[in-house]
């Protein structure tokens, strides 16, 4: 049974077509070395670590900092009120059934309420070209400030995906 559809209210809903098989798309999204490559690829921020146990109850967790000269905008500002130095994020694997989903628990400290639960769930379809990939942040609700950038934010993190799998 399909999850019921969330309210724009509580998640952002991205999705990109990429021309790689499914099985090297969750390698991406679940190998920390892979992840690291990719995510680290992100101009407006430097990548400082990426761990992964990718299992359902394994932990997974990165760090950034933002590069000079990149704007962060009202993200910045919330972590700046938290006193925070560099972003992080970590949570649980959730639900890991390759090669076609993954779900995670994501609290990230640049959040509105950063002790905030918030899940990421990847799901995976194989296409005639590809692979088609769909992401959902839930549990936005109560957290405008990052619902709004993750509008932005998950598109850019599509993009990384989709070149590093494509160049693959």
């Amino acid at each position: 049974m399909k999850p019921k559809q969330p309210s724009s209210e509580d998640a952002v809903v991205v999705v990109t077509e990429i021309a790689a098989p499914i099985e090297r798309v969750f390698r991406a999204l679940t190998d920390p070395k892979q992840l690291f490559q990719w995510w680290s690829a992100e101009p407006s921020v430097e990548l400082t670590a990426f761990e992964m146990d990718p299992r359902a109850g394994g932990r997974w967790r990165f760090t950034c900092k933002p590069r000079p000269g990149h704007e962060q905008g009202a993200v910045a500002d919330q972590m700046h009120a938290t006193g925070a130095s560099q972003y992080e994020a970590h949570g649980e694997v959730l639900e890991y059934e390759p090669p076609r989903l993954v779900a995670w628990s994501w609290i990230a400290n640049w959040h509105d309420q950063p002790e905030e639960r918030t899940v990421v769930r990847w799901e995976l379809e194989p296409t005639p070209s590809g692979t088609r990939v769909s992401v959902t942040h839930s549990g936005l609700t109560r957290l405008p400030v990052a619902r709004k950038d993750y509008g932005t934010g998950w598109k850019g993190v599509l993009r990384l995906l989709r070149e590093f799998n494509e160049r693959a």
